[in-house]
């Protein structure tokens, strides 16, 4: 992953933390939902590794959001 893209992913990690808070969730939580593991959750999160549109998707479904607010990147 080239450095551009690390910071899209964690601006998408903290928007995936930010919801899932909002919901009052755990990472373990989510991951159930989602059907990964807690660490996918976790490195999801703190952009440690990429992530396909398949989980995306699902995570997006599990927090009940649509999918374009994962990626309404703050200032």
């Amino acid at each position: 992953m080239d450095a551009a893209q690390i910071e899209k992913y964690k601006l998408l990690g903290l928007n995936v933390a930010y919801y899932r808070r909002r919901r009052e969730l755990t990472q373990e939580q989510l991951a159930e939902m989602v059907d990964v593991e807690r660490t996918h959750i976790g490195n999801l999160e703190l952009a440690r590794n990429g992530v396909s549109l398949d989980v995306v998707f699902r995570v997006a479904d599990a927090l009940e959001i649509p999918v374009h607010k994962l990626f309404e990147f703050r200032d």
